[in-house]
């Protein structure tokens, strides 16, 4: 079972809105909602999370570039929508974005993919993938840790984030009762 909420950032605080996944086929489709829930294309962040397997963020700035954050890339992948962030981070282009194929009641179990240890300094040390042909995902984080430094959630905070995450993400950005009003 998946959750999801967008955090529009206004003058007077954040404005949270719940995130119908229903008619998300693809990473373009939510960057587009995304940004149709910014108020005068100001800072929009997005939060998805699958049980307590993993959760993501994802951040937009108006028209620049989205920025991601995966919690655990390994669980993350083995999920439709995270392995769409998964795939992003990991600048795999490929043009399979399309989810109609795939069960999206956050259920899916895939195989196992080869697990790479993540290290705050940046450093993978990637298991031996030999014959699976599969590049290796992290176990841990993926992608940009320090996308809501300036919004209040240190890299080091986000990183350690386990369980109730997107609360406590929501409490660091001054959001928790909008929030949880859209839970």
């Amino acid at each position: 079972m998946y959750f999801a909420a967008l955090l529009a950032r206004t003058e007077d605080g954040w404005e949270a809105s719940d995130m119908e996944l229903d008619d998300v086929e693809s990473l373009s489709d939510l960057i587009d909602l995304a940004r149709s829930a910014a108020v005068d294309d100001d800072t929009v962040v997005a939060l998805i999370e699958q049980e307590d397997a993993w959760f993501g963020v994802i951040r937009v700035d108006g028209e620049e570039d989205p920025r991601y954050y995966v919690s655990n890339a390994s669980a993350a992948d083995r999920s439709s929508y995270g392995s769409m962030l998964t795939k992003e981070l990991l600048g795999n282009d490929e043009e399979d974005d399309d989810l109609d194929e795939l069960d999206l009641d956050g259920t899916e179990d895939g195989e196992d993919e080869p697990v790479a240890a993540f290290t705050d300094d940046g450093d993978d040390d990637a298991d031996d993938g030999a014959g699976t042909g599969a590049e290796p995902l992290p176990a841990g984080p993926l992608g940009d840790p320090r996308l809501l430094d300036d919004l209040g959630v240190g890299h080091k905070e986000l990183m350690s984030l386990d369980g109730d995450a997107l609360s406590e993400i929501a409490d660091s950005l001054g959001a928790t009762e909008v929030l949880e009003a859209v839970r």
